[in-house]
């Protein structure tokens, strides 16, 4: 991934970052029953932690636990948090998702949510499942989500475009522009079918040991994917 890539996504996200943590402060229950079921022995990862929803309850159920992320400002107000909650089993560390300055098989468990869909180019989401099955232990486990295409808020823009020509954009590659707080930022997303998720994954080594559609937001249409990996 080239560094002007990386040093834009992280630019998106250090402008976002407070605004994104006022608005995101609800651990989601996917993720809560994941954390439940891991060990007060394990060594855990929540990689592209945001504000760090999930790495705090994390901290409960692990005895140490990382939180990685590209943004320098969410990694600021995670730190605040885990100063004021006076949490010592955590360590935060800067980096980019697709080479990560992690031992290989050093992790039991590993949450990777709502993030892998923010990565632009198939061959770097993929290299992003390459580096969590290398860093997970040959027991290890990881929940990975990412945001359906056939949401309801999306589905008939990309019904509409159906055929993606030669140089084109992926098919599934949108911008989503955060407006909040008086903020107009654009992100990258890809928004996945359920289909290329699970190809994604076969095709970084990991295994689907479960994959649930869920409707986050939406009425009609599941909004997001989560798959239980090993």
């Amino acid at each position: 991934m080239s560094d002007d890539y990386i040093g834009n996504n992280e630019k998106t996200w250090d402008a976002i970052a407070k605004s994104f943590d006022v608005t995101r402060r609800k651990p989601w229950k996917q993720c809560i029953d994941f954390i439940d079921t891991l060990s007060i022995r394990d060594t855990a990862a929540d990689i592209c932690c945001g504000n760090g929803r999930h790495l705090i309850p994390l901290t409960g159920h692990c005895k140490k636990t990382i939180g990685i992320d590209i943004s320098r400002e969410l990694l600021y107000i995670i730190q605040r948090k885990l100063k004021e909650e006076k949490i010592q089993n955590a360590s935060l560390i800067h980096s980019d998702v697709t080479n990560m300055p992690l031992q290989n098989n050093s992790l039991d468990a590993v949450l990777f949510i709502a993030s892998l869909h923010n990565i632009k180019g198939r061959e770097k989401r993929i290299q992003s499942l390459r580096e969590i099955k290398r860093v997970l232990k040959s027991n290890g486990r990881a929940l990975i989500s990412v945001w359906s295409r056939w949401q309801d808020k999306y589905r008939k823009q990309f019904l509409g475009k159906w055929f993606v020509q030669a140089g084109q954009a992926e098919f599934g590659d949108i911008n989503i522009y955060w407006r909040q707080h008086g903020l107009d930022i654009p992100r990258f997303y890809h928004l996945y079918s359920k289909r290329e998720f699970l190809l994604d994954l076969q095709k970084a080594g990991l295994e689907a040991v479960e994959i649930q559609e869920v409707k986050l937001h939406s009425k009609k249409h599941p909004d997001n994917y989560f798959a239980l990996v090993k």
